[in-house]
């Protein structure tokens, strides 16, 4: 019993885990800050694809910025949007797709 207890919570924490961050893939990485790319992937069974993607920067004090696009929806929705560094981090951010479906995001990150 205290086994299935276990694997049950090793399970839900490591869903939870794999859904809080998206996989970023550095495409160059220098003093001054890495260039990555992160796919928007959905698999299947027997494989996985692409449904756009978002390049961005990050700067080794935090700050960055980011422009992407989504093409898993009926129109495709572009985002772009951007970070200051240090323990007190402002974030925000634009996304639309043209026509209905726009939004504007802001946010506090406090790091301890």
């Amino acid at each position: 019993m205290n086994k299935l207890i276990l694997v049950g919570v090793s399970v839900v924490a490591w869903s939870s885990f794999a859904a809080a961050e998206e996989v970023k893939v550095p495409i160059d990485n220098s003093e001054k800050g890495t260039v990555y790319v992160a796919p928007n992937v959905n698999s299947n069974e027997t494989s996985a694809y692409t449904k756009g993607a978002t390049v961005g920067v990050q700067r080794p004090d935090g700050s960055g910025t980011y422009i992407g696009t989504d093409t898993s929806l009926p129109r495709p929705v572009y985002s772009l949007g951007g970070s200051t560094g240090g323990s007190l981090s402002f974030n925000g951010g634009v996304t639309s797709d043209g026509k209905a479906n726009n939004g504007v995001k802001a946010g506090v990150t406090i790091k301890y």
